[in-house]
């Protein structure tokens, strides 16, 4: 979210975030304040009289009086994610922008590590913890957070609003920022959502304080911990690509695909996560900026029941002029954001839903923090043992286990006298954890991690840097690796190749990467084991053909305990069970333009489609896979045959189609005109055999098909998962909830969800089971 230029500071609005109540940004006025000698909050003596100050009082009715007390000047001065002070009432200056991705971290200006906190929790990057497919994961890793986030608030050094999660679909494998989204399924990106957002602001029970209740905003009950923001909406996943730039593309984007791929994330994290923040994009869809889209911010208040605040991406409301030309002028460009319905919402909801209703509700206008709820949090809450333990436990449930030839993996400590890794990746702490990090606690290195197990260990670069432009240090690392029992060879990507306002136009390993990788197994005296680093896909046909090499482990950005997972995971002090969040296509999916966003597969035109969905052509890697130490199998132990839509709701409702492809009608119902969907929901019980010799913590993934599908119907979509620790030897129990609307449902042409009726059939790996679907 950095800013485009310099010069677009100068327009007085600054960032134009616009935040949507638009007048009410004054709530923010909280916390960061410059006094010479102590930090000023807002309702400190003398002016803890006015209504909007008294706790006592319903949230609204103190939004509603705080409103009333500015200027319009005053409230002209909120519309800005650094928020001016207002004096006279004793509000001093707010910054909005703060981050938290997957930690604290100081890409906006809202969090700063050069006070009394020097470092923060750095967990791996999203993409990684998305392939452990673990709910209750993500929702510990928000709460500690968020933890960390209020302690560095408390002690001055962070706001209270941050701009996370990304829930963007990882639509194109070569898009810079795919590593901060949880990949390419909008069912698991829209679980992600829910419980970064709930554990964030403090939804959920947790160690700090009693349960928040999901309550409204407007009865006032409940107070966050901190607040999160779903972004980017909507159809937002091309940065820099050729002469496209995020700041102009314009997306266009069928109702099918973006009722059933690119709204459903967004959709989840605001009913079912209920964020109090929404963040539009840069981009234009369907040739209108985002953020003037009023059609889809209406749509998320209205129908979706948003009761957050609005903010734009930075700078997205000026480049509607400066840089797309959408409008006239800079002031056209507000007067259409407004018209979009954000003024109009404003007008009538000020202190409805306004800001100072999540400022109030963050206890912003409390007074004091110390005096409060979450006051007791500081330095002591932020690089604890248990957050360290925590992001370690992340990257070992995420790392995934691509290729291990004769079970070369795992080794044992025993049996490995000396040890060398190449690439330098290697001994690199700063690669650890992708973009938007923070300053981590205490990171550990791969070659550190590796020392630790094995003390003969040697490292060489290889090559310079991760871009591996030139092979002047391949001699070098291939006498090191002569003399090493095993060799373990880090290769893949860095912020170089992949990073925001930065896209890839190639799915190969960077520069010479390959050649040292080829070189290194030529030589090694064992297979050799590749551990790839990164978020993005890339094509390594070359190492899963070559017999040579053993051994593959994807790591993507581990974290700060990176180091330490990785060996762990290579001399199994676990049973690695993460899976891909994404497909990995091979290099020949470059020819697809980046900026085409249809996800349908076209014959006609050549086009394969996207993601495991939709996607036609060829893999290395399909979406979900993932090997392990042990073998695993499945049964079905309870699933109903068939589910009943009571006739006296539907007869009116059935509707006929030509199918795809076939010469019979199809009969289906419309989702919005079904009164019985939670009579439908079962459990489908499913028994995960282990047959290794090993326990392991592993992934059950379901997937649905329809026997008659919709036109344009997915492939197979993913409609659940479990994470379940097996035994060896013994069976473990997974049980998924299936909700038929919303699982076994498809979207038509004319983006409506519909339910087709007859046969479904339900996948977890080879095994399949049919229901049926009838009136």
């Amino acid at each position: 979210m950095a800013p485009l230029s310099k010069h677009r500071h100068s327009q007085p609005l600054g960032c134009l975030h616009l935040l949507i109540l638009p007048l009410l940004l004054s709530l923010c006025h909280p916390i960061i304040a410059a006094a010479a000698d102590r930090r000023h909050y807002p309702c400190e003596r003398p002016y803890n009289s006015y209504p909007f100050c008294n706790a006592s009082l319903p949230v609204a009715v103190r939004a509603r009086s705080l409103v009333s007390l500015l200027t319009l000047d005053e409230k002209i001065q909120q519309l800005s994610n650094t928020a001016a002070s207002v004096t006279r009432l004793g509000l001093p200056p707010y910054q909005w922008w703060s981050e938290s991705l997957h930690g604290l971290a100081p890409n906006g200006p809202g969090v700063f590590f050069n006070g009394t906190v020097r470092s923060a929790t750095a967990f791996p990057q999203v993409i990684l913890s998305a392939a452990a497919f673990n709910r209750t994961l993500w929702c510990a890793m928000a709460k500690a957070i968020a933890i960390e986030a209020r302690a560095m608030y408390n002690v001055g050094q962070a706001g209270l609003t941050f701009w996370a999660p990304n829930i963007n679909i990882f639509r194109d494998p070569r898009w810079g920022r795919g590593q901060e989204t949880p990949g390419e399924d909008p069912m698991l990106t829209s679980a992600y959502a829910i419980e970064y957002v709930k554990g964030f602001q403090g939804e959920h029970d947790g160690d700090v304080e009693d349960r928040i209740g999901e309550s409204s905003i407007l009865d006032g009950s409940g107070k966050m911990m901190v607040s999160a923001c779903c972004k980017h909406y909507t159809a937002y996943d091309l940065d820099h690509w050729h002469n496209f730039t995020r700041y102009t593309f314009n997306a266009v984007v069928t109702k099918q695909d973006m009722e059933d791929t690119f709204q459903p994330p967004f959709q989840s994290c605001i009913q079912e996560g209920h964020a109090s923040c929404l963040m539009c994009s840069y981009n234009q869809v369907n040739g209108v900026p985002a953020c003037a889209r009023g059609d889809l911010l209406q749509k998320a208040r209205k129908q979706w029941g948003f009761e957050g605040y609005i903010t734009s991406d930075c700078d997205a409301v000026a480049i509607i002029y400066e840089n797309q030309s959408y409008t006239n002028s800079p002031e056209a460009s507000i007067a259409d954001v407004l018209k979009a319905g954000l003024w109009t919402d404003l007008l009538l909801s000020l202190g409805r839903n306004g800001y100072q209703l999540w400022n109030l509700r963050l206890g912003l206008f409390d007074g004091n923090p110390a005096n409060h709820r979450f006051g007791q949090l500081g330095p002591n809450n932020i690089c604890t043992n248990e957050h360290r333990e925590l992001a370690l436990e992340a990257a070992r449930q995420g790392i995934v286990l691509l290729k291990n030839d004769q079970n070369f993996l795992p080794l044992g400590k025993n049996k490995v006298s000396s040890l060398s890794i190449i690439g330098p990746a290697g001994n690199d702490t700063n690669i650890l954890g992708g973009d938007y990090t923070g300053v981590p606690c205490r990171p550990t290195s791969l070659f550190e991690g590796l020392q630790a197990y094995i003390p003969r260990t040697s490292f060489a670069a290889g090559c310079i840097d991760v871009p591996c432009n030139s092979t002047d240090g391949f001699k070098a690392a291939v006498a090191v690796a002569r003399e090493a029992d095993v060799v373990v060879m880090v290769a893949g990507l860095n912020l170089t190749e992949e990073n925001e306002d930065r896209d890839r136009v190639s799915l190969l390993l960077p520069g010479e990467q390959m050649d040292l990788v080829n070189a290194i197994a030529k030589v090694s005296r064992k297979p050799l084991v590749l551990v790839l680093m990164g978020g993005g896909p890339v094509d390594i046909s070359f190492a899963k053909n070559n017999p040579r090499i053993g051994s593959i482990l994807w790591i993507g950005y581990p974290g700060e305990v990176g180091g330490q997972a990785v060996a762990e995971a290579l001399f199994g002090e676990f049973n690695p069970g993460g899976r891909l969040p994404v497909t990995w296509y091979p290099e020949s999916f470059t020819k697809v333009p980046m900026n085409d966003m249809h996800m349908r597969a076209d014959p006609s035109r050549g086009y394969p489609g996207r993601t495991h969905r939709f996607y036609t052509g060829e893999v290395v890697y399909r979406f979900g896979y993932g090997l392990s130490y042990s073998s695993y199998s499945y049964k079905f132990l309870s699933v109903p045959e068939k589910l009943s839509v009571p006739s006296s709701s539907t007869e009116a409702y059935i509707r006929k189609e030509p199918p795809y492809a076939r010469k019979d009608g199809l009969d289906y119902l419309h989702i919005d005109e079904i009164s019985s969907c939670e009579a439908l929901r079962f459990y489908a019980q499913i028994s995960v055999i282990n047959g290794g010799n090993m326990d392991g913590s592993h992934a059950v993934l379901l997937f649905s098909r329809s026997r008659a599908n919709i036109k344009g119907s997915p492939q197979k979509q993913l409609i659940g998962f479990e994470r379940v620790h097996t035994t060896a030897g013994e069976a473990t129990e997974a049980r998924i909830t299936v909700d038929p609307c919303k699982h076994l449902s498809t979207v038509n042409e004319e983006g409506r969800r519909v339910l087709v009726l007859g046969a479904h059939v339900l996948m977890v790996e080879d095994l399949e089971y049919e229901l049926v679907i009838e009136v």
